[in-house]
């Protein structure tokens, strides 16, 4: 059962688009000035005061201060922080002395040495994208086989493709941001359209596990019904 998260959020329209689809996590990129979906810590925790309590807010932050990155998490502001740089090993070690809550690490995935990089990553969860984040691009899936860890896939994600990546890979949570917005700016029917073929997916998964059991428990009805 795949999880979906919604990322670069930076505007109140976003998250009232959020709040309407009701996506697992959103996430915000947090003072990195490379990015335009950056956002100040201020304009993060005004957006997030207007999060539906059930999703999940998400920092992104790129070779940020351990110190800021900890104060965000303790402070509830954010629930998980995402480490999108070239953080090291060591700086997650730091950075889990000053705070327990869940951390996950981006990986840029190109060969297989990249995955078994992410494979042994320190931090709570690992996120599989294309490049640095944020370019529309699809990285090579089948690099992914050997991953069984929690992960979060990224890089390229669509309403096209959305389906066909859950169905081979089941990753914990798909990541979309660039793929949701028309002109720079996220659209709220794109969010809802993914959020909706993500639930679609999961209410599929389940009932794939309950046929699977019948199968199983009464294999000789379970056959005599698909007649």
């Amino acid at each position: 059962m795949s999880r979906i998260k919604i990322c670069g959020l930076r505007r109140p329209e976003d998250i009232a688009a959020v709040n309407e689809a009701r996506p697992d996590y959103c996430g915000f990129i947090v003072e990195y000035p490379k990015s335009r979906r950056s956002i100040d810590r201020a304009t993060l925790r005004e957006l997030v005061r207007g999060l539906r309590e059930e999703i999940v807010p998400v920092g992104v932050f790129v070779n940020a201060p351990k110190e800021l990155v900890a104060e965000l998490l303790e402070e509830g502001t954010i629930q998980i922080a995402q480490l999108h740089g070239q953080e090291s090993q060591e700086y997650i070690q730091e950075l889990k002395v000053l705070t327990e809550k869940p951390l996950i690490q981006a990986f840029s995935i190109k060969s297989k040495e990249d995955v078994e990089r992410a494979r042994e990553s320190a931090a709570d969860y690992i996120l599989l994208d294309q490049g640095s984040g944020g370019t529309g691009k699809v990285f090579d899936w089948s690099l992914v086989g050997e991953v069984v860890r929690p992960y979060f896939l990224a890089g390229g994600l669509d309403v096209e493709n959305l389906r066909e990546a859950i169905g081979l890979l089941h990753p914990w949570a798909v990541d979309l941001s660039s793929s949701l917005e028309i002109d720079g700016i996220k659209n709220a029917g794109r969010i809802c359209q993914a959020v909706e073929i993500v639930r679609m997916e999961e209410t599929n998964d389940v009932k794939r596990k309950i046929w699977t059991a019948r199968r199983t428990i009464y294999p000789r009805n379970a056959d005599e019904r698909s007649k």
